[in-house]
């Protein structure tokens, strides 16, 4: 490695969970560095399937020593559930897993303000998960956020008392139900008792191993055009989603990040809110096949062809050096494919970077058309054993977006990766 950082190339759910995965068993770190419980990780190893939305997901190698940075914003009630299915699975992390006392808490009211604030917007809604993540990195940036170092520091009261008294006004305007202080702090001493003993400062850690030359694997959440200043606002998270972000989200130094993974789809998808230029019209025969659930909400995905606009933006922002191509699987028995190259606006070619996100709503995709492949390719281990039309496929993505493909998944388990 050293540091490698993993990052996603689209609107998230690219598949960062099998990439890590795969590349964990030579970590003896693994990271989260930004994002909450919006993001989901899916595993599939011989335990069974998870989806992980806080825990790093190399937690499965026991080997691994796991940090959640401060860049996070933590959900005690989502991680002691994440810990408990762990647990329930046969895992033993008591000693693996380190969480940073910098790293933000997420409340009651953020939840609550989330949900108020997408109902108020009304047909102008973002999209968000209603997580209660952008009103908790909201309070972070404006200096009311409570960190974990609140307990400890002896702070933590009297700063929840503040912000309860605070939110309660503008839940009281929005219409929705006022929360109870001694509820609150009562349950969220009782979340910091329990995770106590996981939580701590990273920074010596950090810094001792990368003196020993560690390898570190950085594990970013969601996909690069999520970030709130280079993708596309205001359809975007709370977090910067580049793997710039692994230095103010964990303590990374910018000169010891030896190596940047962007993870892309073999096709494009989104969640929620905002433009997909290369989606699929619902009457389109390949919708069905390219359609998923998402991990963390249960909403249905937007499926698209693959847009290489996008991939080669996030490449250039993030420094990626190579690519790993994830579900190349799922577009077997498409007879054609279709590939966005480019972008025109008012008749102009124009590229990503030009463009806001409502620019980006009405542009005309240029498409290059490949021949498809009817074989089932989920147990093929080498690339010259492929279809030669899904071949060309990758060489065709490779050239187009001038970065090598050094990995192709081409199915969800840990072992379905081409290595190249």
């Amino acid at each position: 490695m050293p540091v490698t950082v993993i990052i996603g190339s689209q609107w998230g759910d690219e598949g960062k969970g099998k990439a890590i995965d795969y590349f964990a068993r030579r970590a003896d770190f693994v990271a989260r560095y930004n994002g909450g419980n919006n993001a989901g990780h899916t595993v599939v190893n011989e335990l069974g399937t998870f989806k992980i939305h806080l825990v790093p997901s190399g937690i499965f190698y026991p080997h691994t020593q796991c940090l959640m940075g401060n860049g996070m914003v933590i959900d005690p009630a989502v991680l002691l559930q994440e810990l408990d299915e762990l647990r329930h699975a046969g895992l033993h992390f008591e000693k693996r897993l380190h969480l940073s006392q910098r790293a933000h808490l997420i409340l009651p009211y953020h939840k609550t303000l989330d949900g108020l604030y997408e109902e108020a917007k009304g047909a102008g809604a973002t999209g968000t998960t209603r997580r209660g993540i952008g009103p908790a990195f909201a309070d972070k940036i404006s200096y009311n956020g409570l960190r974990w170092a609140d307990f400890i520091g002896g702070t933590f009261d009297e700063r929840l008392r503040v912000q309860v008294n605070l939110k309660n006004k503008i839940i009281a305007a929005l219409g929705g139900d006022t929360l109870d202080y001694e509820t609150t702090r009562a349950e969220y001493w009782n979340y910091y008792a329990q995770l106590k003993p996981y939580i701590t400062e990273l920074a010596p850690i950090v810094q001792k191993g990368l003196a020993q030359n560690k390898n570190f694997l950085l594990e970013q959440a969601m996909g690069s055009l999520l970030d709130p200043d280079w993708g596309t606002y205001p359809f975007v998270t709370g977090s910067t989603t580049l793997a710039s972000a692994a230095t103010a989200g964990l303590g990374i130094p910018p000169r010891r990040i030896s190596r940047v993974l962007g993870v892309a789809k073999a096709y494009t998808t989104r969640v929620g809110g905002g433009p997909l230029p290369t989606e699929l019209a619902d009457d389109h025969p390949a919708k069905p096949q390219l359609t998923e659930t998402a991990a963390t909400t249960g909403r249905t995905r937007r499926a698209g062809w693959l847009d290489l606009e996008i991939v080669k933006f996030s490449a250039q922002i993030n420094g990626s050096a190579a690519l790993f191509v994830t579900k190349l699987d799922t577009l077997s028995g498409i007879d054609e494919l279709q590939v966005g190259v480019g972008y025109k606006l008012d008749g102009k070619p124009v590229h990503y970077a030009d463009l806001d996100a409502a620019r980006l709503s009405r542009v005309e995709v240029v498409y290059r058309s490949f021949k498809g492949w009817r074989e089932d390719i989920r147990d093929v281990r080498k690339f010259a054993d492929l279809p030669k039309n899904a071949q060309r496929y990758i060489q065709a993505f490779e050239k187009l977006v001038a970065i090598p493909i050094r990995f192709i998944g081409n199915g969800p388990e840990r072992h379905a990766v081409i290595k190249r």
